[in-house]
């Protein structure tokens, strides 16, 4: 049995190198055509009015969203960050796998630390085997909510989308959350009294509330399309923190892509993305020329938790002669009805379409089998706060969030992966447990003993190469709730997902090793559960976190060492000389 196990670490190890070799000699291949593409991204203060309020909001290069980058596969991307706002960012290429570049990934104190007021840095990296819609955005505090944009990859030069329909016109549509508010007194405040944020007071599209808010009318987003075309939408969900349902009035979608990745094509007459999701859908121009609303409102899973029930509008309107001669433009648009908000109906059915389009390569002999639950849970009050302003969570408690009972700290003095390249003692630990502290009926009543996680900057270490499994399995530790979690660094297969408690020994029957979708974020069912497989074949420092940043900022996180491997092209590139420092 020895030497049988020798033998297959020795052919494990074989096709990692073989695969390596395979990626060096299709990026030289690629390599004549490849372009690098420059830019320059000046964080500033700008001002920004909506809802009848002006306000200095936080922006690149002055626009809300940001500028959209439009690459190939294969292409280069150089962008400068130059900060002249007042608070500490980073930008993270949400999505990008950052092979042997974590230096560029971009999550504050994770990967770098924060560009001062005043300073700048340059991420570099090459997008290699993505094809669709990514997204960029802030990774500082909730500077998100205004610093973000989209990040659209096309095919290699020369190829075309595997469509059986090629689109005449391309759209970014990208939700979004807004405040009548600075969004870092926002959570500051929510820091300071350990209750829940206040709730945004409006949703967007593409930086516009729509017709149904307060001085919004007259900026409402118009997406053309013109009698017998088809466009392709690149739909994003760039909120902070709420799930939401997008729909166009009488017209269906076919969803070709989700993740920067393709899928089987189907169809369907709504969507349902989670924050840092994005999906890819085909809309034609097969009705009556006229307009037609395009709503997103939220999807809410959690119970008896505040949210903005309010709906974004935007408005598909025909283009075409027909149209013109009847005057469209004046008439009103016709709403599409969007479900309920707390249906999960309808998102289970969604969720449960999406199927790889290419060939997968699903792990099956797993060497990591891993169990994180994911939850909120309370802090009781310190006894030298002030429970009525400090403690406002319920029963005077403080909000907080934890994987597996650890509530993640990032540091403050050194970056992670800057404390593992320089072998900094103190950081961080590689503890993080592998399962619960204490297995319990996860979706059940629990008790209050479990309420309470423990603070720590506790990591798990992976050798280059591990193949990996994780159950990620929501708990009812004060509310149950849909949880969008982003794994950075890597795409992975999602390969089951179910509600209640995870079973080991009958769930995985219904594991999916033949077309399951490939995404950098999975959507965790309320009182559920989602199992997911990678080869850990980046090493770096890599944050695994829920994309709800109420959630992260209450501690929904941990994040992985991953071993460099054999030789240069197992290893993580040496740090830029122009990385910040702490």
């Amino acid at each position: 049995m020895e030497v049988f196990g020798n033998i297959v670490a020795i052919n494990h190890r074989f096709s990692l190198f073989f695969l390596a070799v395979l990626l060096l000699l299709a990026s030289a291949l690629s390599l004549a055509n490849a372009k690098t593409h420059y830019h320059e991204f000046v964080i500033q203060a700008t001002p920004v009015k909506r809802l009848c309020k002006t306000q200095n909001s936080i922006t690149v290069n002055g626009m809300f969203p940001g500028p959209t980058l439009e690459v190939n596969n294969g292409d280069t991307l150089v962008v400068n960050v130059v900060n002249k706002a007042q608070y500490n960012v980073t930008i993270h290429w949400h999505g990008v796998r950052q092979m042997r570049t974590g230096w560029a990934d971009g999550p504050e104190f994770v990967t770098q630390c924060p560009v001062r007021p005043g300073g700048s840095y340059t991420y570099k990296f090459t997008i290699q085997g993505q094809e669709g819609t990514l997204w960029w955005h802030a990774h500082s505090s909730w500077l998100r909510a205004t610093v973000y944009g989209a990040l659209i990859i096309h095919p290699r030069e020369g190829s075309s989308y595997p469509f059986s329909k090629q689109p005449q016109r391309e759209t970014a549509i990208l939700l979004g959350e807004w405040w009548n508010a600075n969004p870092i007194d926002v959570v500051r405040e929510a820091a300071r009294t350990g209750g829940a944020p206040n709730i945004s007071d409006a949703y967007t599209v593409n930086g516009q509330p729509g017709d149904l808010y307060s001085c919004s009318s007259q900026d409402t987003v118009i997406v053309p399309i013109d009698s017998g075309e088809t466009n392709l939408l690149r739909v994003v969900n760039s909120a902070l923190n709420q799930p939401l349902f997008f729909t166009v009035a009488n017209h269906k979608f076919t969803v070709v892509g989700a993740d920067a990745s393709y899928v089987k094509p189907f169809t369907t007459s709504v969507l349902m993305l989670g924050p840092g999701q994005t999906t890819d859908v085909l809309i034609s121009g097969d009705q009556t020329p006229s307009r037609y609303y395009m709503a997103a409102r939220a999807y809410q899973s959690a119970q008896n938790a505040p949210f903005d029930n309010t709906t974004t509008t935007a408005i598909l309107e025909y283009k075409s002669s027909a149209c013109a001669a009847k005057n469209c433009s004046s008439n009103k648009p016709i709403m599409p009805p969007l479900p309920a908000y707390n249906d999960t109906a309808t998102v289970t059915t969604f969720t449960a379409s999406f199927k790889s389009a290419d060939k997968t390569l699903v792990p099956t002999d797993i060497d990591e089998s891993l169990f994180f639950t994911v939850g909120l849970g309370l802090n009781p009050c310190p006894s030298n706060f002030n429970k009525s302003s400090q403690c406002q969570g319920p029963n005077g408690t403080r909000f907080t969030a934890s994987m597996n009972n650890v509530s993640f700290v990032l540091p403050s003095n050194f970056s992670l992966l800057q404390a593992h390249h320089q072998r900094i003692q103190g950081v961080f630990t590689t503890d993080f447990p592998a399962n619960p502290p204490r297995k319990f009926d996860y979706t059940g009543n629990v008790s209050r003993s479990l309420f309470q996680p423990v603070a720590g900057t506790k990591l798990y270490n992976l050798k280059y190469g591990s193949r990996v499994q994780i159950v990620l399995q929501d708990t009812s530790i004060v509310t149950p709730e849909n949880h969008p979690i982003h794994l950075h660094g890597y795409d992975f297969y999602i390969i089951a997902q179910g509600f209640g408690n995870y079973n080991p020994r009958t769930d995985p029957s219904k594991f999916n090793l033949v077309d399951p979708p490939l995404r950098n974020t999975v959507a965790v069912p309320v009182n559920g559960w989602a199992v997911i497989r990678f080869v850990a074949d980046n090493p770096g420092v890599w944050l695994m976190h829920c994309h709800l940043d109420v959630h992260i900022t209450w501690g929904l996180a941990t994040a992985f060492l991953v071993e460099n491997g054999v030789g240069e092209l197992q290893s993580i590139e040496s740090p830029p000389e122009d990385l910040p420092l702490c």
